[in-house]
């Protein structure tokens, strides 16, 4: 199969997203298309009220875009209804957040495996399937943890671990380095950056120029436009 063959993870065509309406309408994002390849690891940069959460929304089929159309595994989440849209979210898409939001009764086991609650696995898959993803990101040993008995950077990497166990061919991160310090935050980049694979694409929506620039290929937003996407180049 050529490249010309592969077909994007995830597509915006024309997209525009406007809030409210009449006099009072904002348009957040103005006739956007992106098109997300499998192997792809991509930031999208932007200063504050460029339409980056914008675009995570549209993105993570979080949100439908007023006009145009998203595509995810070539199909078109815009004409589904809202359960639809759901079940594709949860079998495409895994999500990593800035906070964290692990629930602080259960270890980080059991924070993994919430993932997989309602996919009709045997308890014993589930949680061979939760140490295998906890072992990924290193923190197969800490797996009877709680929250609050692992630092930031270990939350974070359950998590992540979390996103992860349900083999998504999107891994979405709104700022995912943004309550680390600068160690843990290289740590969970080099994660991010082992978790690209043929098959799956890496996309990080953040403001700081150092997460940006960790990622193959940039994407520039402002005023809710597109004014770059470029591939690094390697030495």
């Amino acid at each position: 199969m050529g490249d010309a063959d592969v077909q994007p993870v995830l597509e915006l065509e024309h997209v525009s997203r406007v809030y409210g309406d009449g006099d009072a309408a904002v348009t957040a994002l103005h006739d956007v298309s992106l098109r997300v390849m499998p192997g792809d690891f991509l930031s999208i940069m932007g200063p504050s009220g460029s339409g980056k959460s914008t675009m995570l929304g549209l993105l993570g089929c979080l949100d439908l875009p007023t006009t145009g159309t998203i595509r995810v595994g070539g199909h078109e989440v815009t004409a589904m209804d809202d359960a639809e849209r759901s079940r594709v979210r949860g079998r495409e898409i895994g999500f990593v957040f800035q906070q964290f939001h692990l629930i602080p009764h259960l270890d980080a086991m059991g924070n993994v495996e919430t993932a997989l609650l309602y996919r009709g696995l045997r308890p014993r898959e589930r949680r061979d399937r939760a140490m295998h993803a906890l072992d990924r990101v290193g923190l197969a040993h800490r797996h009877d943890h709680r929250p609050v008995q692992l630092s930031g950077g270990e939350q974070q990497r359950v998590a992540l671990a979390r996103a992860l166990v349900t083999e998504p061919r999107i891994l979405l991160g709104d700022e995912p380095t943004g309550a680390l310090d600068s160690k843990n935050a290289e740590n969970v980049m080099e994660i991010f950056a082992s978790l690209q694979s043929p098959e799956r694409a890496v996309v990080l929506v953040t403001h700081d120029p150092g997460v940006g620039a960790a990622a193959e290929r940039r994407v520039r937003m402002r005023d809710g436009e597109i004014v770059a996407d470029e591939r690094a180049v390697r030495a």
